[in-house]
């Protein structure tokens, strides 16, 4: 599970970067807090066995709102809500879920594999996608002023 939430984090903390404004030493602090928030939050709602159980509970979203769970970590650093609709897309959807994490900006936008792993005693997983191909389709399927971003991949 640390695994999955560290990519997590670390993803939201990179668009944060990208987005420019906050100090290194701040984006860490955000990246820490919100893997203790996230691994508080599902420490009861992880299951390697089924890892697709709870998945609509590890759902980490923006799209009117913030999810409450960026805004705690967020908190922690001193930026607002405001800070955050400003900062990060839109609409962002990340999925943690037991090894995988993965995530879509906007609604009509393609999902895309930050990390993977195979499960214990099943079959080798396919291939990451091409991080061209969603940095192509994040570009075309925004729902959020366009900035410009670095995408991340991470891989055990």
């Amino acid at each position: 599970m640390r695994t999955e939430i560290f990519a997590a984090a670390s993803f939201i903390t990179r668009l944060l970067r990208a987005a420019g404004g906050i100090g290194a030493e701040q984006l860490q602090c955000f990246r820490e807090c919100l893997q203790e928030v996230l691994h508080e939050y599902y420490k009861n709602h992880w299951f390697p066995q089924v890892p697709s159980k709870g998945s609509g509970y590890r759902c980490v979203r923006i799209d009117h709102q913030i999810d409450p769970l960026i805004v705690k970590a967020a908190g922690m650093i001193g930026l607002s809500n405001e800070s955050l609709f400003q900062l990060l897309p839109s609409e962002l959807t990340v999925w943690v879920d037991p090894f995988e994490v993965s995530y879509r900006i906007g609604e009509d936008g393609s999902i895309c594999v930050l990390y993977e792993s195979p499960q214990p005693g099943g079959k080798p997983t396919k291939p990451l996608e091409s991080r061209n191909s969603c940095t192509e389709e994040w570009r075309i399927g925004r729902a959020s002023p366009s900035k410009s971003y670095n995408m991340m991949t991470v891989s055990s």
